[in-house]
């Protein structure tokens, strides 16, 4: 069992988040000795599971919903899933759209590192759109696509 501070320093939480998830009903079970809060394994769990559906874009009344369907047991399997692999499609977008982010980024580190060693922009103009080193290259043309 941990306490309410072992857990917000395990997840790196706010206390207030977690007794705001337990006033939202997000640990239906969680024991209390006195007026302590003690968070089991099963409760841990619960809080990676928030922390990731949190971190894909879902609102909290979202997660609640989740929350609730897993109180349903097995006859919720396919609505779980389903919310598992939307939140799965909207990550493998935000990290696509990142990684042409990423590729602009090393794009315009290498133009500016080259720009100042040569004083001026002239040679690597003269490398646009295509003849410019194959890392850069690769680089430039996500950046572009």
């Amino acid at each position: 069992m941990y306490t309410i501070g072992q857990v917000a320093q395990m997840f790196n939480l706010p206390v207030s988040t977690l007794r705001y998830y337990d006033k939202e009903g997000l640990f239906p079970n969680l024991e209390r000795k006195g007026n302590i809060r003690q968070f089991s394994d099963k409760d841990i769990e619960a809080i990676r599971v928030i922390e990731c559906l949190k971190k894909s874009g879902l609102e909290i009344k979202d997660i609640k919903q989740f929350f609730q369907w897993v109180s349903k047991g097995s006859s919720t399997y396919a609505n779980r899933k389903e919310l598992f692999e939307n939140r799965k499609k909207t990550v493998e977008e935000e990290i696509k759209a990142l990684e042409k982010t990423l590729a602009m980024l090393n794009f315009k580190c290498w133009y500016y590192e080259r720009a100042l060693a040569d004083g001026n922009e002239d040679k690597i103009k003269e490398m646009l759109p295509d003849k410019l080193p194959s890392e850069i290259q690769e680089s430039y043309d996500k950046a572009h696509s």
